[in-house]
């Protein structure tokens, strides 16, 4: 259950690890959602949570929900000013020919009848800025550390594809499939508040990233 992977709880707030495979908003497939899990995730309050910003349905790891009205405004605006700090990591099929570095790469939404959408880079894009570095190298693939600064649909994965040229392993959409599923996770997150706690969220490595041999040992190292 969800509600037995709270990373963050206070009288305003929650983070949860999100599973991956998990989508924040009701699929068109009817498959379950967020919305199937929030009414256990109100831990005493009659309101339900509500998901203040969005990860992909196969990106794991923290994802910030408010407990009142209030709060989801003021948590919102913290994301659109630029105000959260968000770390990723994600296991990409190759290895980037630098160690660390920064990605700016405006994206558009490109949409056709045959290949459905994605995201592109395109320089009358939307900003799109990303930093990165590697954290450990195995097997022709590499762990890598994204820092975004923006919060672009699709970004660290496009940034990966077409920006260092490896893209996140088990991406169908700018990669290729692989046996362990999308191995992108959102492993930090720190939401800025005036006159109270910033709020501190760590997800734990998951076991899929394990069993492609990146395991919190290699996070760690």
């Amino acid at each position: 259950m969800l509600a037995d992977h709270i990373l963050f709880i206070d009288g305003e707030a929650l983070v949860v690890d999100k599973p991956s495979g998990l989508p924040v908003d009701p699929p068109r497939d009817g498959a379950l959602s967020l919305e199937n899990h929030l009414q256990a995730l109100t831990f005493g309050f009659q309101r339900w949570p509500q998901a203040v910003h969005r990860l992909d349905r196969d990106t794991s790891g923290c994802l910030l929900l408010s407990r009142n009205p209030k709060a989801h405004k003021r948590f919102q605006q913290a994301f659109e000013s630029g105000g959260v700090t968000k770390l990723y990591l994600a296991v990409l099929d190759g290895v980037p020919g630098d160690a660390a570095g920064t990605i700016d790469m405006a994206l558009a939404k490109l949409s056709t009848r045959e290949a459905g959408w994605r995201m592109v880079a395109d320089a009358n894009g939307k900003p799109s800025r990303t930093h990165w570095r590697v954290v450990t190298i195995a097997g022709g693939q590499s762990l890598v550390e994204f820092r975004p600064e923006t919060g672009r649909t699709h970004q660290i994965r496009v940034h990966a594809a077409q920006g260092l040229g490896a893209a996140v392993s088990g991406d169908t959409v700018y990669g290729r499939a692989g046996p362990h599923g999308m191995l992108l996770h959102a492993a930090g997150l720190t939401v800025p508040r005036v006159g109270k706690p910033d709020i501190v969220a760590q997800a734990p490595v998951p076991e899929r990233f394990a069993q492609a041999g990146f395991g919190a040992d290699a996070v760690a190292a």
